[in-house]
């Protein structure tokens, strides 16, 4: 699944952009302010729907114009070609149509690569609260595995159900049965700690030997840490040992939604113990073992979105990171300067001028 073009017009700085993209690496080249994260987050809005930058999709939108819009090209492995628009206006809110008609997020989905960010704004998966890394595994585990995908949306409805029970009976003001909103919790929690816990293991492998080509040295891991782990069995009594705190809470104290994935370092949490090079050297090895592990599985390879990724490697990583870029899958890098850039990523190149209004790939 390819990603064959994306057009702005407008979102941020970008204006009537229409940008070809080749099937491997493509490097946009041009000096800071020029535009090439607003590229990068144009393309990811019209996959996805919001911005990596930003939560208030409004704040793409340009200073005196009523909307913002992306839309990218995606052609399947037989050939059929899809178009996916998003948008986001002041008066009428946000918008994402596949083939120019309303489609629900599974939908969409299924009619794009999944799609994995590094850039400043994204370290926050290393060095950030741990729910930002329960998402980004739960998307990975979405992609790796896609009847599974719906494990995160299943816990999530029933937490909120049992979480609401449990705000009434604190309050004194509602009956209802808290066993079976247990029982039902503690299913949905198992499924989703057990696909968590087997993403994590496959992805550990990978991401060490990614770490360790990128400099993190004494011996990179992820790992899995659940509050709540074992049978479904298992859970529900432990929801019941806690019952009262939770009704003295207002709310569930244990389960799915308070688990960690811990990335570390000799042993060291990253997210407190390590330099800013390291919190990146990180989260480019755990986007790279993700695609590794995808590509192993036959799944859809991500398209890798990587925003001034050269500028803290040296020659030797650089040309690492490019040689592992050129495994398989799209990727879009950006740099202020081309000499930063290995040969093997110039056989592409995006040549971003001072003010993107039009380009085209070369």
């Amino acid at each position: 699944m390819l990603v064959t073009a994306v057009e702005a017009s407008p979102l941020r700085s970008l204006t009537e952009l229409r940008v070809e993209l080749g099937p491997e690496i493509v490097s946009l080249v041009g000096p800071n302010g020029a535009g090439k994260t607003n590229l990068l987050e144009a393309l990811y809005f019209a996959l996805v729907g919001r911005s990596f930058r930003t939560s208030d999709r409004r704040e793409l939108i340009p200073f005196g114009a009523p909307f913002a819009r992306a839309a990218a090209t995606v052609r399947s492995a037989d050939g059929v070609e899809h178009r996916l628009l998003a948008s986001v206006s002041r008066s009428e809110g946000r918008r994402h149509l596949l083939d120019g008609g309303r489609a629900d997020p599974a939908t969409v989905s299924r009619h794009r690569p999944p799609v994995a960010v590094f850039s400043p704004d994204r370290l926050a998966l290393v060095k950030g609260p741990p729910a930002e890394r329960r998402a980004h595994l739960d998307r990975y585990l979405a992609a790796r595995w896609p009847a599974r995908g719906g494990l995160r949306q299943r816990y999530g409805q029933v937490l909120a159900q049992r979480n609401a029970l449990i705000a009434r009976l604190a309050a004194g003001s509602g009956g209802g049965d808290l066993e079976a909103w247990d029982a039902a919790l503690a299913e949905a929690a198992a499924a989703l700690t057990a696909a968590r816990s087997e993403a994590a293991a496959e992805l550990a492998e990978p991401f060490a030997a990614a770490a360790g080509e990128l400099g993190l040295e004494g011996g990179a891991g992820i790992e899995y840490a659940p509050r709540a782990a074992g049978s479904s069995e298992q859970i529900r009594i432990g929801l019941g040992e806690r019952r009262e705190a939770d009704l003295k809470l207002g709310r569930s104290s244990w389960g799915p939604h308070l688990d960690e994935l811990k990335i570390t370092l000799s042993g060291h949490p990253l997210r407190r113990y390590g330099s800013q090079g390291q919190q990146r050297a990180a989260l480019l090895a755990l986007l790279f073992a993700e695609r590794e592990a995808l590509l192993a599985a036959r799944r859809v390879a991500p398209l890798l979105l990587l925003d001034d990724v050269m500028s803290e490697l040296d020659g030797e990583r650089r040309e690492r990171l490019v040689e592992r870029l050129a495994g398989g899958g799209q990727a879009l890098i950006t740099a202020a300067v081309e000499g930063s850039v290995p040969s093997r990523a110039l056989e592409c190149v995006l040549r971003v001028p001072p003010i993107a209004t039009h380009a085209a790939a070369a």
